[in-house]
């Protein structure tokens, strides 16, 4: 899934990119790129934390992997996640995040699937999440992925709980200004400093 990306002036990667590089946003007008240029451009990108992009269309690819809702396919699947895991699932139940959360996600709004994965995962007891896993990977097993339903299933749940961290801590940068980098680099460097002398009890 590709998750559109535009650049403002308020953007953590045209931040980066002008701070880095030096680089005004419509640069570089009427003259061309060199190769120098794209390759640093594009190591700038691949590092961009802000939104995310990558983890944020990662996690919708792991839910184009389970039956879509309002088949036959996927009414037998969601209706058996439910009973799995109880209330928790419905976090993520297509009635309850169907509809504009995925769209949103589209253009740009990464917390909303993320927080309610992380909210299905953190309320799933123990019982709940092998079962859970167990609904899922028999799913992931019809579809010739190598490995046991149970341990297809568990990959699954683990992935898209990295991910959607991964989604929710990026999205936090997005509200970082210049002077809170500077603030986070000058305590850890005086760290060394004012920690020094410190020895634990």
């Amino acid at each position: 899934m590709i998750v559109r990306r535009f650049l403002d002036e308020d953007d953590e990667l045209a931040r980066h990119l002008v701070r880095q590089l030096n680089t005004p946003l419509d640069w570089p007008e009427d003259e061309g790129l060199n190769t120098g240029q794209v390759a640093k451009i594009a190591s700038a990108a691949a590092c961009d934390v802000a939104y995310n992009q990558a983890s944020n269309g990662h996690l919708a690819d792991l839910f184009t992997v389970l039956p879509l809702p309002g088949t036959p396919e996927g009414d037998k699947f969601w209706r058996s996640l439910g009973e799995a895991g109880g209330d928790a699932a419905l976090y993520i139940d297509p009635g309850n995040a169907g509809g504009p959360f995925f769209d949103r996600l589209v253009d740009s709004n990464e917390a909303g699937i993320a927080d309610r994965v992380l909210s299905f995962l953190g309320d799933l007891d123990d019982r709940q999440r092998d079962a859970v896993a167990e609904v899922i990977g028999d799913v992931l097993a019809q579809e010739r992925f190598a490995g046991s339903s149970r341990y297809l299933g568990r990959l699954w749940l683990r992935d898209a709980e990295t991910t959607a961290w991964y989604v929710l801590l990026a999205s936090r940068k997005a509200h970082e200004t210049e002077d809170d980098h500077k603030r986070f680099f000058e305590a850890w460097g005086n760290a060394c400093v004012s920690y020094a002398g410190f020895r634990p009890p």
